[in-house]
């Protein structure tokens, strides 16, 4: 679609494609950061099986090219000057002449990506942290089931013949684009160091590898997973090979950029935004002050420092893997938009809801918003949730207490199952996962940082309710945003701030006591079922 106001002619343009979980999203911006055009295309998924998630590097390209053409219709094609790609972190598997290879049971070769979320991999992580390396130091301690070093055993222990023993090529996904785009097989800084265990100081450890029996890859200097190494943004080759910019609808030759994850991409994105005249505590301070979260299927909290900073259960300190320079520690939860489809499309007044919103045009949760607005009559909306909570982790927990083993709970629940109901379960969650957040902002900060706003983006930023919760329970100012530092100024925007509603803290203290006191609990339930 073209963006009202936006200026077509003239200068120069750059074209930014964005791969994430369930859809492929392409920007045209002009040189002062105006956003022209976008356009977005949904991209396929197979689960298998549980815990099994799989994706393919051939749809997902041929989504990119339908949306690079659509953002770049009706402009001289001559003003392009670069092209740039993120993508979430999941596993490209290639044969020796880049062909795709199955990453199944079933032996189907067009699924040939083993998904971010993709957690079949959990008895291999669990040998790989009993080996206490060194480089776990660097990923919060303990290695998560969604890094590749687990899921690279797993195909070597159940895919040997079908795809192990003929792979080529294993690549993160945002860097398979960028070789597809120019056929140089380097990889991004970003993606080796943040889920490869790559150091950007010393490179691969060999003595890792070997230990968790994966020596192979060490053949050919590190040929399969990567040996050529380039900070994000650095110019690729000779540029848009001519095959892919017949595919892209772009001019061969025009500048392409080594790329991000798509979580470092949104970090870059807001986390330098010039904040002047806004009224909030982080102006005058430095950037990292700042938290960048992005809120999409799951969300990541992007915090820098000058130095090193080790917090246990957060991923990093990652050297210059967002922005050059700094260290950045990656704090995460595996689900949150996932999560508020998954308990929201599972009520049984779903239909209901549906039906209402679609006759008033509005999107699910914007009616859900309203109907709160609706119920809560004197009382802050927030306050509907005093006898039901949620703890958050239906797909383990990624930071701060890095336990794939943990579950999702519920208390507080009724026999009644109208849509007030689950207008009261959904506000629930949203608080779960803002409380969830609040609790990877106080390890952050025990561990040395100091954050005093929150700077969000990504599909959840765009409800506000969201926002909102986040901000009365982390007490942080947030801002939701729509790049180096000089760049990131330049390029970013502010979109709304967010204050907390500080009348409302007392509250929500009491309900994040709450919060703690369920994982406490669940853990006992546990060690009661395992005892004798």
């Amino acid at each position: 679609m073209e963006v009202p106001g936006g200026d077509r002619e003239p200068g120069s343009y750059y074209v930014g494609v964005d791969v994430g979980t369930g859809s492929v999203r392409a920007a045209l911006v002009d040189q002062r950061g105006t956003l022209v055009a976008f356009a977005d295309q949904p991209i396929n998924q197979w689960e298998p099986q549980f815990n099994h998630h799989e994706q393919s590097s051939e749809d997902i390209w041929a989504a990119c090219c339908v949306v690079t053409k659509k953002v770049v219709q009706g402009i001289n094609l001559n003003r392009i000057r670069g092209l740039g790609f993120d993508a979430t972190c999941s596993l490209v598997v290639l044969d020796k002449e880049f062909r795709p290879l199955p990453v199944n049971h079933e032996g189907d070769p067009h699924r040939n990506i083993i998904m971010w979320l993709d957690h079949r991999a959990i008895s291999q992580v669990h040998r790989i942290n009993e080996t206490k390396h060194s480089v776990l130091q660097y990923v919060g301690g303990v290695m998560s089931v969604e890094m590749q070093a687990p899921k690279l055993l797993w195909l070597k222990e159940n895919l040997r013949e079908t795809c192990w023993d003929k792979a080529g090529h294993f690549f993160d996904l945002p860097d398979f684009l960028s070789w597809k785009a120019t056929g140089v097989p380097a990889r991004s800084l970003c993606s080796l160091v943040c889920k490869w265990t790559y150091s950007a100081e010393k490179g691969w450890d060999d003595s890792f590898w070997k230990v968790i029996g994966l020596e192979d890859l060490i053949a050919n200097n590190y040929h399969k997973i990567g040996n050529k190494v380039l900070p994000p943004g650095a110019s690729l080759g000779s540029g848009l090979t001519p095959e892919a910019a017949k595919d892209l609808g772009l001019p061969a030759g025009i500048a392409v950029a080594a790329s991000l994850i798509d979580a470092h991409a949104g970090g870059l994105g807001v986390i330098g935004a010039d904040v002047r005249g806004h009224g909030l505590a982080c102006e005058g301070q430095p950037v990292t002050s700042r938290l960048a979260v992005i809120c999409g299927t799951s969300s990541c909290h992007m915090g820098i420092s000058k130095n090193p900073i080790f917090v246990p259960g957060v991923w990093g300190p990652y050297f210059s893997a967002m922005v050059p320079g700094f260290w950045l520690n990656e704090g995460g939860q595996s689900v949150t938009g996932k999560l508020i489809d998954h308990m929201v499309q599972g009520h049984a007044v779903f239909p209901e809801l549906q039906a209402k919103a679609t006759a008033r045009c509005q999107s699910v949760y914007a009616y859900l918003n309203s109907h709160l607005d609706l119920i809560k009559k004197t009382q802050p909306v927030g306050f509907l949730t005093v006898d039901l909570h949620v703890w958050p982790d239906f797909h383990g927990n990624r930071s701060p207490l890095a336990d794939l083993t943990l579950k999702g709970m519920v208390t507080g629940l009724k026999l009644s199952q109208d849509l007030d109901d689950l207008a009261i379960l959904y506000l629930a969650t949203v608080q779960a996962i803002a409380f969830g957040t609040r609790l990877i902002i106080e390890a952050m900060e025990t561990a040395g940082h100091s954050i005093s706003t929150l700077f969000l983006c990504g599909g959840l930023s765009k409800n506000p309710l969201f926002v909102q919760m986040h901000a009365d329970i982390t007490g942080g100012k947030t801002e939701a945003s729509f790049t180096y530092l000089e760049a990131m100024a330049r390029m970013s925007k502010v979109g709304k701030v967010v204050f907390p509603r500080c009348e409302d803290k007392r509250y929500y203290d009491k309900k994040y006591q709450v919060f703690l006191k369920l994982v406490e609990h669940q853990k006992e339930y546990a060690a009661i079922m395992k005892g004798d």
